[in-house]
């Protein structure tokens, strides 16, 4: 699908597809309202988008309504540092739990 998207999507890098797909993720719309197509992507998408989702969806839990354009740095983050951006984010999960 992210092969296709990029292909298709013309003037958009493989960075945009990526980030949409990861706010797709994290939000849970489209294909990825499905808990099944979220759970398959585990398997199919790459560590930094899975790490820039699981961030996003974290980041938006602790600070409601906020702006997407305020959290660009999960994507440099998720795509530099992919398994620190997974551990940030499950640190934050934890965080809220207690």
């Amino acid at each position: 699908m992210r092969d296709e998207l990029t292909r298709r999507a013309g003037g958009y890098g493989r960075a945009d597809v990526d980030a949409w797909i990861a706010h797709a993720l994290a939000a849970h719309r489209g294909h990825y309202r499905d808990p099944a197509a979220r759970e398959a992507s585990a398997g199919l998408l790459p560590p930094p988008v899975l790490a820039h989702a699981a961030l996003l969806a974290e980041l938006v839990r602790l600070v409601p309504g906020v702006d997407m354009d305020q959290l660009a740095f999960a994507a440099r983050l998720a795509t530099t540092e992919p398994e620190a951006a997974g551990d940030l984010a499950a640190l934050l999960a934890r965080s809220g739990a207690s």
